[in-house]
């Protein structure tokens, strides 16, 4: 085994304490009417003309469309099919030893730069959860399921190759928001008549590692994973929201991200409870269980885009509804979601928080483009500004530009804010002062292009290449190509995800839905 580097700290604290007094209150819904459903708005082409003012802006070191063509005797790598013959997962290496700092007890201190081996996987495996949630998704606008799960949450790892991870799905979350009008591209929606739900969208999952995964890991391990957004052009017509208050003091957070996290109506069939109450109930189901054995038990928030903001909410709420309970965030791409007294409020309760953000990707920078964090150098002048946006937590900064893998020129601002972009940067990352990180145990770089094209031609990856297997059409007995049916175990359930499902529960659902599923 590797011997673990010096920077990792020896000393290891006998408990993780976490400051409770004078905790939060759970986080209410202010928005528990129905919800009225505006036409959808075409993606404005001035996001992307606003993409491009902004870069310099915002230094995002871009190149231009002339280095676009890389020739391979340029790259530090070969294109030979011995490239294909390699294994895409490092050894996995027993950290219950150090689990607390690669946790992030210290703030991941000298951790970072270099990156820890042992870091580098467990940032990937949170972002291979987040990714799930994106891979998984039904977003046919022609299917009657249409912002929803594929995969019933049984087998959502087994259809998705990470089962190896060693943790199993316990809740499917899903939520809804009272405000469409403002947050007009979040939800996915089906053009059909009938539909699955015309209110809520599938937006992630609680799971739980297995008993190999926690005697590797020090701890059992629950995982809340959030999706974010499929496309992020929208991040340029619904950010700057107003700030709302959350919780007590003076904290704030974006009006948008605590409508998704609190939004409920009775009037639903999934978010009749709001994805805050979905996630806080399940939370602490777990923890009973396993504190109940007398095993260590911690959460992890992961998420991207929108995902990332929302896990920053989950674990603030969390960190006071269960006391003890060491939290950490490993968010990708997150923009900034609430104000200083909201960040103080974060570390006050002893949330650990890891944002992974890309140089070129401009979602980490809003909102608050302008008025950020950086004006607390003024304080002394103006006083503490309750609307200022500021991030909350370390940073682990990647560049585009580091990888010789990926294309160089233009404003790619789909391929720079791709999660699959942010995992192959965390996996080739040494640190700042070493050379992309190639050989064995690297991920495939062609899941980079899954939903963009930011890999160089030379490696001949057809751009936008994820898709399902003739978008869902299959020849029926006649020999007509029609929508494929879903398996019973893989349609969404209301009563499913609450853990109590008969046998006559799971036919009336699926007898609702025959009509819909027939070909």
């Amino acid at each position: 085994m590797e011997a673990m580097s010096s920077a990792i700290h020896s000393h290891i604290p006998a408990s993780h304490h976490l400051l409770n007094t004078n905790p939060i209150p759970k986080i209410h819904s202010q928005y528990q009417k129905s919800t009225r459903h505006p036409t959808p708005k075409k993606p404005s082409r001035s996001t992307y003309r606003l993409a491009e003012s902004l870069s310099n802006l915002l230094h995002l070191h871009l190149e231009s469309a002339a280095g676009k063509s890389v020739h391979p005797s340029d790259l530090n790598f070969h294109f030979e099919e011995d490239e294909h013959n390699t294994p895409t997962l490092s050894p996995k290496e027993d950290i219950s030893g150090k689990w607390r700092e690669i946790h992030g007890c210290r703030d991941w201190d000298n951790l970072l730069d270099p990156l820890h081996p042992w870091l580098r996987r467990e940032i990937v495996k949170y972002g291979e959860f987040a990714q799930a949630t994106y891979d998984a998704l039904d977003f046919d606008p022609f299917s009657e399921f249409c912002g929803s799960c594929r995969y019933g949450r049984n087998r959502l790892f087994d259809k998705l190759g990470l089962a190896g991870h060693g943790y199993e799905v316990s809740k499917y979350i899903y939520a809804m928001s009272g405000d469409m009008e403002e947050l007009p591209r979040w939800l996915e929606r089906s053009r059909l008549p009938e539909t699955w739900s015309r209110d809520s969208n599938w937006m992630g999952f609680v799971a739980v590692s297995g008993d190999d995964e926690s005697r590797r890991i020090g701890r059992r391990d629950i995982v809340v994973a959030w999706r974010g957004t499929v496309a992020p052009s929208e991040w340029y017509e619904d950010m700057q929201r107003k700030l709302e208050p959350v919780g007590i003091g003076e904290a704030k957070v974006e009006h948008g991200f605590l409508s998704i996290y609190t939004s409920k109506s009775d009037s639903t069939r999934y978010n009749k409870s709001s994805a805050s109450e979905q996630v806080m109930k399940e939370l602490k189901r777990l923890v009973g269980i396993y504190r109940g054995r007398g095993e260590e038990v911690s959460l992890t928030v992961t998420g991207h885009s929108l995902g990332g903001a929302l896990a920053l909410l989950t674990a603030y709420e969390a960190a006071a509804a269960v006391p003890g309970l060491p939290v950490a965030v490993v968010s990708f791409g997150a923009p900034r979601v609430g104000n200083i007294a909201f960040r103080d409020e974060i570390y006050r309760l002893g949330v650990k928080t890891l944002r992974v953000v890309v140089k070129q990707d401009v979602v980490p920078r809003m909102p608050g483009i302008v008025f950020n964090e950086n004006l607390q150098k003024f304080d002394d002048f103006t006083g503490t500004l309750e609307w200022v946006y500021t991030h909350v937590g370390a940073e682990l900064k990647l560049d585009v530009r580091s990888s010789p893998y990926l294309k160089r020129g233009g404003f790619n601002f789909l391929g720079f804010h791709m999660l699959e972009t942010y995992l192959h940067l965390v996996d080739g990352y040494g640190g700042t002062a070493a050379a992309f990180r190639g050989g064995d145990g690297r991920r495939d770089v062609a899941l980079v292009n899954k939903s963009c094209d930011m890999v160089v031609d030379e490696l001949k990856i057809p751009p936008f290449w994820y898709q399902i297997e003739n978008r869902g059409l299959v020849r029926n007995v006649h020999g007509r190509w029609v929508k494929a049916k879903r398996d019973p175990e893989d349609i969404p359930s209301p009563t499913r995800e609450d853990g109590h499902v008969h046998a006559s529960e799971m036919q009336e659902s699926y007898s609702r839905l025959e009509p819909l599923l027939s070909i």
